[in-house]
């Protein structure tokens, strides 16, 4: 595993929480990209030898993977990157489907001129990333696009439960938009400038049947990545 990140970059006086941030997004990443593959064991003094830093930060990391779902701690066994069986991955879009669809009827009603101001940009963004096959900024923009709206429907408890169903199944996200751009399947960013017309003519009940499309979408994909792995 190489990185950028050196012990000479992290200035002096910076608290061991920053570093461990930074060493947590290093992490993520190569989760995020399959570098490191479900089940990969995340060796802490070799993490810590690797990106040049002591291995408190480096805990303190892998501790922020175990509790955001992307890794797994066992009793003097250490953390590996975590393992999703074909079940909990349907179960967790299953689950998505529900708070989506309720975060997007709670938004639709409240959403803002600015709020779509936001989301057009973030659309825009999305589409110059497809178009670079830049996977990860297509998803990026994908979510701060849908964050925006499930934002204005007020309920923050509602927002941090489906952004930590996204980052469990990030990694997947990311296989089956991989797919979607190769195979130029559209149902990957077709349904966005959809949805922010539907909120512009303030029709609820398009906004709610294109968000319940488009992670069934997301689901179908990751179903079919699956048969063919």
């Amino acid at each position: 595993m190489t990185t950028t990140t050196h012990a000479a970059e992290i200035p002096a006086g910076v608290s061991p929480t920053l570093v461990a941030d930074q060493v947590y997004e290093v992490l993520a990443n190569r989760i995020f990209t399959g570098e490191l593959h479900a089940g990969a064991r995340l060796r802490v003094r070799d993490i810590a030898e690797r990106v040049g830093t002591s291995v408190m930060p480096v805990r303190e990391a892998v501790r922020l993977l175990v509790e955001n779902g992307l890794a797994v701690s066992h009793p003097h066994r250490g953390a590996r990157v975590r393992e999703f069986t074909v079940r909990e991955l349907i179960e967790i879009y299953d689950v998505r489907a529900v708070l989506e669809v309720e975060a997007t009827r709670l938004g639709a009603s409240r959403v803002t001129d600015s709020d779509l101001a936001v989301m057009r940009e973030a659309c825009d963004r999305m589409f110059r990333a497809v178009v670079h096959e830049d996977i990860h900024e297509a998803l990026e923009a994908d979510q701060v696009l849908l964050r925006q709206l499930y934002l204005a429907g007020g309920n923050d408890v509602l927002v941090r439960t489906v952004d930590s169903l996204w980052t469990q199944c990030r990694p997947y996200k990311v296989i089956g938009a991989r797919a979607a751009i190769q195979a130029r399947d559209a149902s990957l960013w077709e349904p966005q400038p959809a949805l922010i017309g539907a909120l512009e003519e303030r029709d609820l009940d398009a906004a709610i049947a294109i968000t319940r499309r488009s992670v069934a979408s997301a689901r179908r994909r990751l179903e079919n990545q699956i048969v063919a792995h």
